[in-house]
């Protein structure tokens, strides 16, 4: 599909789509690319042979763009307005994932002036190495995801393991000790005392070289005559530990915790203080307390339950959750009450258990839990950068910056018209964020869940309030298995969701999400991920009806 610009005079914004007929264009400096005589000749072979490429097409002093996707042709347009002609390789409705290139896409790219890609393996890879290998030397290959830092574009990494894509929960003490006379040699001991839930609460901590010390767990009882020796952590005064917590049933569970302080091995514990923490385990969070108790849902960053020894200055002992649920460590972590707070377990923490038989007491290998994962080696583990990065609209208006500046550097004598046309576009695109944002604020708390296609809407989520429930396979291109359909099943049915999103440019490869919407009474509804579609042909129409559809299915 070739997207090409309004002919008319610049006096207004240029959309794409309309007809092709060229402006009247002058002042084209030597920064204009002209194809060698050779490219030509061959561009004539291949036509005289029967195949899809065509001469050389009139030159009408036009910038020629080439784009992988729609969405980057639409944006693409909106900046070059009348002076640029711009061609999308994927045509709107088809995948950008698995689309091989044509011998058509190749002769735009051989005659194109300037290319703009997404990368960060949005694109098949055939597609990209089509660009590299056939632009011509000189003109500018741009890849819009790597550069859109450059103005401040907020980047979201892909996680190897969605399993360890969850609120990190550890155990603190929080102060020295040294009011009670402690030193390094005290500990302070957090005793497990009793557990409410549908099923079995364990914590531990898995060494090193791999094997696991259990701190806490419900299967064999609490033996309070034993001052809950089997079900107590131990740390020194300030330290900290990250922690494996794994359920084995969905539902609410409440944890009942009571601490010490063992100054030395000769003293009388000094008692501290206690408190509850509750857990949302694969099951709606916001619903656990009623809405007018004003809870807190803590579900991403670091957290610990932490032991305070109430040494600042008119504070006492005291059981919180400190927790940064917005990332920055320590350093910004704040303090939360446990009665009016609820830590996630979402259903993507839902995993297998080890066939080593050091994990036996999870129950048998191969069962599945949810489970909060302890950090990796003191880490998350993530791969590459999530590329979907213009489901959050000041992403996109990072690419509209890009594109102004090589669009001028490109075309110098008409700069001034580039920097209006972009400046009048990036207004419209602020106009929709505001859009987008009010909207989805809309719907309450506890209905926004996403359920889609395949992993494409964390920005989404991540710049507008929603969170990823679920999807059927991260990659569209992959097969889901028998594990992720009964993921998928599990959170549906755990968390109450109204409604799926299926991408219609994947419809006939999302038999999976609608089988198990039928056979859960929920609702399919559209969203756009990667393509343009009918009736939304332009981007701000496409988030616009992103943000129509959630909120009609969801609010």
């Amino acid at each position: 599909m070739t997207r090409e610009a309004d002919p008319r005079p610049p006096s207004g914004p240029a959309r794409p789509g309309a007809a092709p007929a060229p402006p009247a264009v002058t002042g084209r400096g030597p920064a204009r690319h002209r194809r060698p005589a050779a490219v030509l000749a061959a561009g004539l072979a291949l036509t005289a042979a029967g195949c899809d490429i065509a001469p050389a097409p009139y030159d009408d002093g036009r910038v020629r763009v080439v784009t992988t996707t729609g969405i980057l042709a639409d944006l693409a347009a909106g900046v070059g307005g009348d002076f640029v002609e711009v061609h999308a390789l994927v045509p709107d409705g088809a995948d950008p994932h698995s689309h091989e290139p044509t011998l058509r896409d190749v002769r735009e790219i051989v005659y194109a002036d300037l290319a703009f890609t997404n990368y960060m393996l949005l694109e098949e890879q055939s597609l990209v190495r089509a660009i590299d290998a056939n632009l011509p030397a000189g003109v500018p290959n741009v890849s819009l995801a790597e550069s859109a830092g450059k103005y401040a574009a907020e980047i979201i990494p892909l996680v190897e393991n969605v399993n360890l894509d969850t609120i990190w929960l550890g155990l603190r003490v929080r102060g020295t000790g040294a009011g009670y006379g402690a030193d390094r040699t005290s500990e302070v001991r957090l005793k497990a005392t009793g557990v409410e839930g549908p099923g079995e609460l364990i914590g531990y901590v898995t060494e090193t070289f791999g094997a696991p010390t259990v701190f806490f767990d419900s299967s064999d009882g609490f033996d309070a005559d034993n001052g809950y020796r089997d079900d107590t952590a131990t740390l020194p005064p300030d330290a900290h530990t990250h922690m494996s917590w794994a359920f084995t049933e969905p539902g609410v569970y409440r944890l009942d915790l009571s601490a010490e302080l063992a100054v030395s091995g000769q003293s009388r514990p000094v008692e501290l203080a206690g408190g509850t923490v509750t857990f949302a385990v694969g099951v709606n969070a916001h619903t656990v307390f009623p809405e007018s108790a004003g809870a807190t849902v803590l579900d991403s960053g670091h957290a610990d339950i932490t032991v305070d020894l109430g040494e600042d200055p008119g504070s006492e002992p005291a059981l919180h959750l400190y927790a940064d649920p917005h990332g920055g460590g320590d350093a910004t972590q704040e303090v939360y009450d446990p009665a009016r707070t609820v830590v996630e377990v979402p259903n993507k923490a839902l995993t297998d258990i080890p066939g080593d038989p050091r994990f036996r007491f999870l129950g048998r290998g191969g069962d599945s839990i949810h489970q909060l994962p302890q950090a990796v080696l003191g880490r998350h583990v993530h791969g590459e950068i999530d590329p979907h990065l213009w489901q959050n609209v000041r992403n996109a208006m990072a690419y509209v910056k890009i594109m102004r500046d090589e669009l001028m550097a490109a075309d110098p004598a008409n700069a001034a018209h580039y920097r209006s046309n972009a400046a009048r576009y990036l207004g419209e695109l602020d106009e929709l964020d505001a859009y987008v944002a009010d909207t989805l604020a809309r719907i309450p708390a506890s209905r926004r869940q996403l359920v889609t296609t395949h992993d494409a809407f964390g920005y989404l989520a991540d710049a507008y309030g929603l969170s990823v429930a679920g999807f059927v396979t991260p990659n569209p291109g992959s097969e889901p298995s028998m594990a992720d359909r009964r993921k998928l099943t599990e959170t549906i049915a755990n968390l109450g969701i109204p409604a799926v999103f299926l991408e219609p440019n994947l419809a006939a490869r999302s038999s999976t999400l609608t089988q198990v919407a039928r056979e859960q009474g929920v609702e399919v509804c559209p969203i756009h991920g990667d393509a343009l579609g009918p009736g939304n042909d332009s981007y701000p129409d496409m988030m616009r009806a992103n943000a129509d559809s959630l909120y009609a299915c969801l609010g």
